[in-house]
């Protein structure tokens, strides 16, 4: 049983995700201890507890610990065989990390898997469901990765509430990755979004958002507002946030986001989003900081050799390489600090499905 203790690196619950991650697609028993360590609120929260039990039953896996602010979890899965789920958080905790945890071993499963998540879509420190839907599985589909997701319903903090369905379909292997010459932007996109609270808000985020990135020399840019009446508005509680994708001539797509709250100007949410998109294009990398971390596992397990360079090698993504060592025996090549743009580069191993 591989010993991975919670506490390296970030400390967080990509720790948990990640390890959990590679275990289930390996086959390979963990023993997690000190999950969650340098967070304020150490071991097992409501939606980390979801996620294990979620990927307890597509792995068939036997689990010791699983239980709320459990510090330590004994993981052992066995075959991968797909299906239907159904997953309700009970908070407002994030679905799309759900989704990290069940995308991997999802994709080499004995057939298709489909799942409805019920939680919050757009959260702090969190991917929102539009950064998942438009950068991070239309750059995994460059390996082949055969993912779908569709946002039924928002949620936001403190209600949640939001629904999000995703399909995934098995494949046999996973083809390596180069994204390293991002190229001349071609295209802005984004979504601006509004929920429970005047229209107007989104309308503000959307058109601060494209000033500023006119402003700054992109001349295509194209951002959509999306509110409801409040009369037939189906969402549990207001919130209003953006996420912006860039789509280069070198086929990659870097994104950006920000979240509205109580007391911060629309415009400040739009122009806060653009600049993060600026600040990263800036650095003539082809992967943007959220997604480096998020394609470490996937790289690791794709056939050939994958390189990317990133506009910020990230807290989370140096943990997740050490962690893809530490399980699956993996060496990066790594050029670069911690905090700053940087290369990486890895010989895959070809995982196959079983």
């Amino acid at each position: 049983m591989i010993e991975v203790d919670g506490s390296m690196g970030e400390g967080g619950g990509a720790v948990l995700r990640t390890a959990l991650g590679l275990s289930a697609v390996s086959w390979k028993p963990i023993h997690i201890y000190n999950i969650r360590a340098k967070r304020t609120k150490p071991g097992l929260q409501p939606q980390h507890l979801r996620g294990v039990e979620a990927l307890s039953k597509l792995t068939n896996a036997r689990v010791e610990g699983l239980e709320l602010h459990s510090k330590e979890l004994k993981f052992e899965p066995s075959a991968i065989e797909g299906g239907r789920y159904r997953v309700d958080i009970g908070t407002a905790g994030s679905t799309t990390l759900i989704l990290q945890i069940l995308m991997p071993a999802a994709a080499f499963a004995g057939k298709p898997v489909e799942v409805e998540i019920t939680g919050g879509t757009d959260n702090p420190f969190a991917p929102p469901i539009d950064f998942l839907k438009n950068i991070t599985l239309p750059t995994l589909r460059k390996m082949e990765y055969r993912g779908e997701v569709e946002c039924v319903q928002r949620g936001h903090y403190p209600r949640g509430g939001g629904i999000v369905r995703a399909r995934i379909e098995p494949v046999e292997k996973l083809g390596a990755l180069k994204l390293t010459e991002p190229g001349r932007v071609v295209h802005i996109a984004g979504v601006a979004h509004c929920v429970r609270l005047p229209a107007h808000i989104a309308t503000r985020m959307a058109h601060a958002a494209s000033m500023a990135l006119i402003k700054a020399g992109q001349a295509k840019v194209d951002i959509k507002a999306e509110s409801y009446p409040p009369t037939r508005d189906p969402h549990l509680g207001p919130g209003t946030g953006i996420t912006l994708w860039a789509e280069t001539e070198g086929g990659t797509i870097l994104g950006a986001s920000s979240l509205g709250k109580q007391g911060k100007p629309a415009e400040e949410v739009g122009r806060e989003a653009a600049e993060s998109l600026l600040k990263q294009l800036q650095t003539g990398c082809a992967v943007d900081s959220h997604l480096t971390d998020q394609l470490v596992l996937y790289l690791a397990l794709a056939e050939g050799t994958s390189e990317i360079t990133s506009a910020e090698l990230t807290s989370h993504a140096l943990t997740n390489i050490a962690l893809v060592k530490q399980i699956l025996g993996v060496k990066f090549e790594v050029e670069g600090q911690r905090g700053q743009p940087g290369r990486i580069r890895v010989e895959g191993l070809g995982f196959a499905r079983r």
